[in-house]
């Protein structure tokens, strides 16, 4: 609970004062869109954030390997919206993937969005265990027509996390996506960046594929 607190107020002040002075920002907030925890955590942290702005997103349906049922998935989704979780991150049986099971993704999916109710929902892909940029492709439209608010490439928990050839793949997905239903999905790259050079390249990509009003 403590250790929760403590990552929630960097959270709101993720800057020392000689950083942001040096930097010139001025009165300018600089902060993260929101604080991810595990379902245990989510309602102290919803309490220590709470009037900032910053959201508090869950890492939910027993990630990172989503094997557990899918009723307790939901289950688990339901209980973090109830303790005040407004986005929830979901993780997608990669075995469905591998068999080509997509009728069966998309349902579950489909369930998982339900049960999110008014919260976003972001499906993590775990890109670097699906073997190749088509499944990455598939299952980034399946995802995307099964209600997804964001398509996120990682768990950060696999070998492979973010690397741009599959960013590559998962915005041109979200640009297609777009054009046939024009329903603009967000897009999160996750794990493997550690650099500014690296966050850069990754900028480049969605400013390059997905346009200037995507970013913003």
């Amino acid at each position: 609970d403590v250790r929760v607190r403590r990552l929630c107020a960097k959270a709101l002040n993720p800057l020392r004062p000689d950083i942001v002075s040096g930097l010139g920002l001025g009165d300018r907030v600089i902060r993260p869109a929101a604080v991810c925890v595990y379902h245990p955590f989510v309602a102290t942290a919803v309490d220590a954030v709470k009037g900032s702005g910053v959201h508090v997103a869950a890492v939910s349906t027993a990630f990172p390997h989503g094997l557990s049922p899918l009723k307790t998935r939901l289950q688990e989704i339901e209980a973090s919206v109830k303790d005040g979780a407004d986005e929830i991150d979901v993780v997608i049986p990669r075995g469905l993937v591998y068999e080509a099971k997509w009728q069966e993704l998309y349902d579950e999916v489909k369930a998982m969005r339900a049960a999110c109710g008014e919260a976003h929902i972001k499906v993590i892909l775990g890109t670097g265990d699906l073997a190749t940029l088509r499944n990455v492709m598939l299952a980034s439209m399946v995802s995307m027509m099964a209600g997804a608010d964001f398509i996120k490439t990682s768990t950060g928990k696999e070998g492979v996390n973010a690397v741009l050839p599959v960013g590559l793949i998962m915005v041109r997905a979200i640009r297609a996506y777009f054009e046939e239903t024009g329903y603009l999905i967000g897009f999160k790259p996750a794990g493997g960046i550690s650099s500014a050079k690296g966050s850069l390249d990754w900028l480049v990509l969605m400013k390059e594929e997905l346009g200037r009003r995507w970013l913003d």
